[in-house]
């Protein structure tokens, strides 16, 4: 295209094929024969030299049909977040190879490019999720996935944990967030998520689902499915926001574990109610949801009801427990947001746009990458403890440099603070402040004992925030999946162009997608 040449297929059959060029006196010519028993073609005959008119050549060429101009274009789209509109490409073609094309060709080529990368339509994505899923397995041994069909064989429930996220898990807080975001392609439908934080306070994704909307089957059948990977025991916290089929569904999901709300999702349910702008009233309420100990609540709750009428009855009616640090049966640590579920979804937003295999894909991938610079961090860490409780430490040591510390016998100390003093028992692991036993992290009172005694910070700290625990998180491998022209489905090998055929092992020939109640064949 570039020399501003073209060409036809003068003879073609399935064994060989010629191309001359347009111009019936130009001597310019390939003959290519395909291999016996193979897929490749060998070039005969090449004679390397156009004898047309300079004037015969033209901006306008036949040669750039839709195929091409997405074979050109394509890698511009690797990126899901990457903009490229009809009028960039027309630009783009123009500079690189001084084509001038039209809009519909383009935007052809531009859907075409999308197919490519996004392994085929939409429709065609839902036909290639078993055999990719399979694959995932295959690669991830220990991976969960659960592909679940109606009766009429169409698409109802996704479900996918990795191997290494379930492993990982184990070295984590047990507090798990909860939440669901739409998904933007063909066939919408919902993404559900469940993370939780690692010990440098960092994202751990530990699985995805993907469902028709967000009610009470969707959320049971994904919450259920967390249950029988990761387990349940007394200690364990959900968060969530007061979406009523997430409530039933925790309840019958996870009848021993605590669910907590997000204060913020609450703290907007406040604002609605009672129709408030007021800045004390989120301020107030916001300290009130955060306080440790339940003196300080009850000042900071008092406070609060009073400057907004009707809040007292509304909040204990949601059950201070759910969304009050101080009156929680279970350890929240600092988790009393849903802010890492959120901010998981939002590092998708642009991959929500995706058909369903490459969506899953492109999850795949931003785990892998996460999985690996978090290990190298974790490995290259010299400390006991992970490098943001390591900095939290150090700012709570400076803070408790101006505090004095009287010793009452070999365990108990008052630790005056300012105008208020605390009591630190050391051998029950105890301050009046409370964050020593709620985040089972010194506080500045434990640290100004630690100053004045030989304890050792490190021991009084939970494992959970400890080097080794953040590198046992990150220990397991999110491995790459072949490109799918390799996969090796049951034992045979998959031939090109026929990924539409594939026998599946017990999905069997998923041919429709069915989504917020659209049906479509494959």
């Amino acid at each position: 295209m570039r020399k501003k040449f073209q060409y036809k297929v003068f003879k073609s059959n399935t064994s060989f094929i010629v191309v001359r060029c347009v111009h019936p006196s130009c001597s310019w010519r390939v003959r290519a024969n395909k291999l016996i028993e193979s897929e490749y073609w060998m070039v005969t005959k090449h004679v390397n030299k156009h004898t047309c008119p300079t004037d015969f050549k033209t901006t306008r060429r036949r040669q750039a049909t839709s195929w091409v101009v997405g074979e050109c274009i394509k890698r511009r789209f690797i990126n899901p977040g990457r903009v490229f509109r009809p009028r960039d490409v027309m630009d783009d073609m123009k500079q690189r190879y001084g084509v001038e094309l039209s809009y519909s060709v383009v935007w052809r080529g531009r859907e075409c490019a999308y197919e490519n990368l996004r392994l085929g339509t939409p429709e065609q994505s839902y036909n290639l999720l078993p055999g990719y899923l399979h694959m995932l397995m295959q690669t991830n041994p220990g991976s969960v996935v659960n592909l679940e069909v109606t009766d009429g064989n169409k698409f109802q429930y996704l479900f996918i944990a990795f191997a290494a996220s379930i492993q990982g898990f184990s070295y984590c807080r047990p507090v798990i967030s909860i939440d669901a975001t739409h998904l933007k392609g063909k066939y919408r439908g919902v993404l559900f998520t469940a993370v939780c934080h690692d010990a440098n306070q960092q994202i751990f994704p530990l699985a995805i689902g993907v469902g028709d909307s967000e009610n009470d089957a969707a959320w049971t059948w994904f919450l259920k499915r967390v249950k029988d990977v990761f387990g349940e025991n007394p200690a364990l916290v959900i968060v969530s926001d007061r979406h009523r089929s997430i409530r039933s569904a925790v309840e019958e999901a996870f009848p021993r574990a605590f669910h907590g709300i997000c204060i913020y999702h609450l703290l907007n349910n406040l604002k609605t109610k009672f129709k408030s702008k007021n800045k004390e009233l989120e301020q107030h309420y916001i300290a009130a949801a955060k306080a440790y100990n339940l003196q300080e609540f009850h000042v900071l709750f008092y406070t609060l009801c009073s400057a907004v009428p009707g809040a007292k009855e509304y909040l204990e009616s949601v059950g201070l427990d759910r969304w009050t640090r101080s009156h929680a049966p279970c350890r929240r640590y600092n988790i009393m947001t849903t802010n890492i579920s959120e901010s998981f979804n939002a590092v998708l937003v642009k991959v929500r746009e995706l058909p369903i295999t490459a969506f899953v894909n492109e999850v795949r991938l931003l785990c892998q990458r996460w999985f690996q610079q978090r290990r190298t961090k974790a490995n290259g860490c010299s400390s006991r403890m992970s490098t943001d409780v390591e900095n939290k430490l150090e700012q709570r040591r400076d803070r408790a440099q101006t505090m004095d510390v009287i010793c009452a016998d070999q365990y108990t100390f008052d630790v005056v603070d300012g105008d208020r003093n605390y009591c630190v028992d050391m051998a029950l692991w105890t301050c009046t402040c409370r964050k020593f036993q709620l985040d089972q992290l010194p506080c500045n009172h434990v640290l100004a004992v630690v100053r004045k005694t030989q304890y050792d910070p490190y021991d009084l700290c939970s494992l959970y925030y400890t080097r080794e625990f953040w590198c046992e998180t990150y220990r397991g491998v999110i491995q790459p999946i072949p490109h799918i022209s390799s996969w090796i489905y049951a034992g045979v090998q998959k031939k090109k162009k026929k990924f539409k055929k594939f026998q599946h092992l017990h999905w069997k020939n998923i041919q429709h997608a069915t989504l917020f109640g659209s049906i479509r064949d494959l």
